[in-house]
């Protein structure tokens, strides 16, 4: 998932449920999440699009993939919000029903590195989701939203 503010997107609505006090594991929180920082991705399409020696599928995601629990512990931290309710499976299938999503967003463990970008020498900036996370509060705190961020 491409975290970045402003868009309406995952992290948008991921900060609104940790400050409402849902922020905690969902479906036990061990499934693994894989996650990109808008910036980092932005950089890496501009890398694939630049470079024509890529073909085929490459991982666009942080190299440093971490269970739900973890995931969701980094956002609350970055949010200054001390508690996360956790939610059951089925707790998650009405929240997604209601907000139009689907469930396996979250409880499908997704393990993803990006072997191909990092074997290219690709460099990101965001790589584990503790600075990833407080960078994307604060923009939000600051109104500075977007996917590059620049």
């Amino acid at each position: 998932m491409v975290m970045a503010p402003g868009r309406g997107g995952a992290f948008d609505m991921l900060l609104r449920l940790t400050r409402c006090g849902l922020g905690g594991p969902v479906g036990g929180g061990r499934q693994y999440m894989s996650w990109i920082h808008g910036r980092d991705f932005a950089r890496a399409v501009d890398l694939l699009l630049a470079d024509d020696t890529f073909a085929g599928p490459v991982n666009l995601a942080a190299p440093n993939p971490l269970p739900l629990r973890a995931f969701m512990a980094g956002l609350r931290g970055a949010a200054g919000v001390r508690f996360g309710l956790p939610a059951t499976r089925w707790m998650a299938e009405i929240g997604a029903f209601t907000l139009r999503s689907d469930t396996e967003l979250l409880l499908k463990s997704r393990r993803v590195v990006p072997g191909r970008l990092l074997r290219a020498g690709f460099v990101f900036d965001f790589p584990t989701w503790p600075g990833a996370a407080e960078d994307l509060v604060a923009r939000v705190r600051d109104g500075a939203g977007g996917i590059a961020g620049a």
